[in-house]
């Protein structure tokens, strides 16, 4: 694995981005996004993670971080998060695209160097250290922005599955600490 996406300063702030298999348009359901709401929250409550800011789009997650087990966390959390997603797809009565999505997840798994069973997330969650005021504000504004550019909002705070309303002087779905 390249040394360029690697957290090796543990107790820093990251912006780090995992994405799902071939950009698949998943968390256009509640129910996935819900998934990965109540494993972040599980990460911050068990594992020491402090969540900054975050975004869930239809086919990937945003997070400013930081956690002295970072790289662990992430791990557990896409391994949990692709089960628990991948489950919920299979049981789901109303989901029109389950044959393709399980064909697509599974099919990926099959391709995966350990041949795995089914795989859910693209490798690696592509970590960048926030180590100046500057980047620190750019990472948080394009996370933000993010739903705003791809058409989905007007204002950011408008996007359920964000920071955003934190930042606007609301209550959002998940608790954050607050960037100063």
């Amino acid at each position: 694995m390249s040394e360029k996406y690697k957290a090796k300063e543990p107790d820093r702030i990251y912006f780090i981005t995992t994405t799902v298999i071939q950009w698949a348009d998943v968390f256009t359901r509640r129910e996935y996004c819900e998934i990965i709401c109540d494993s972040i929250t599980y990460c911050q409550q068990q594992k020491n993670l402090t969540v900054y800011a975050w975004c869930i789009m239809t086919n990937h997650v945003h997070l400013i971080c930081s956690s002295p087990n970072l790289a662990y966390i992430i791990r557990d959390f896409k391994k949990y998060t692709a089960k628990e997603i991948y489950r919920s797809i299979q049981q789901n009565p109303q989901e029109s695209r389950k044959g393709w999505l399980l064909w697509l997840i599974n099919s990926a798994g099959e391709l995966s160097s350990k041949h795995e069973e089914y795989k859910f997330w693209q490798p690696g969650y592509h970590p960048v250290l926030l180590d100046s005021k500057a980047l620190m504000e750019q990472k948080l504004d394009y996370l933000h922005r993010n739903p705003v550019t791809a058409g989905f909002v007007e204002e950011p705070e408008h996007w359920y599955y964000s920071s955003a309303r934190d930042y606007a002087g609301d209550n959002g779905r998940l608790p954050i600490v607050l960037l100063q």
